[in-house]
């Protein structure tokens, strides 16, 4: 049976090869392509990845216990390119990665303070803080997915990196980053 903690670290692997795929997608765009204005929240494709990769640092900084988080968001400095972003971004998903690896049950129930300016502090267990966390990242590459539509980039899949039965879909992936699939997805992994 699946506890809490082992879904969380699973959707930490998750999003880190979701990331993967699409900067690999990516890659072949020109910095043009990248910067150009596009219907969105962020309106370009690397605004949209900057602003994924600042949220992270901000909520990967209070679960690990940084004793300054804000700092993560205010001292961000946005990539002007995306090969060095691509690089942050596994790095802080790697991050992520650790703290979910590392998490049990009281791990999950521990409560994060999460600096929200002007001296306001807000609370919330750590389970709560990764679930909005895997939201806000889902939310954000699904807008760069339908932003990519308007490029010569055919939009890569997204969603195969749940589920222990879909291991066939993500072998390129695990193996770019060196993860065993029966370490991330347990015994019901396939291999």
């Amino acid at each position: 049976m699946a506890d809490l903690a082992h879904s969380l670290r699973i959707q930490a692997h998750a999003n880190a090869l979701a990331n993967l795929r699409l900067h690999t997608a990516m890659a072949p765009l020109s910095q043009a392509d990248l910067q150009a204005q596009r219907t969105s929240f962020f309106q370009s494709l690397l605004a949209t990845l900057n602003h994924i990769l600042a949220v992270d640092g901000y909520y990967i900084a209070a679960l690990v216990g940084d004793p300054n988080p804000e700092a993560a968001w205010y001292q961000y400095q946005p990539a002007a390119d995306l090969p060095p972003l691509a690089v942050a971004q596994r790095k802080s998903d790697l991050r992520l990665v650790a703290f979910c690896d590392a998490l049990d049950a009281a791990g999950c129930d521990r409560v994060v303070d999460l600096p929200r300016g002007g001296g306001r502090i807000q609370r919330d267990r750590a389970a709560h803080v990764l679930a909005h966390l895997y939201m806000h990242q889902t939310h954000h590459r699904g807008q760069v997915h339908a932003m990519l539509a308007g490029t010569t980039v055919k939009p890569p899949q997204l969603d195969e990196f749940l589920m222990p039965s879909e291991a066939h879909l993500r072998t390129a992936e695990m193996q770019a980053l060196g993860w065993d699939e029966r370490a991330v997805y347990g015994p019901l992994a396939a291999g």
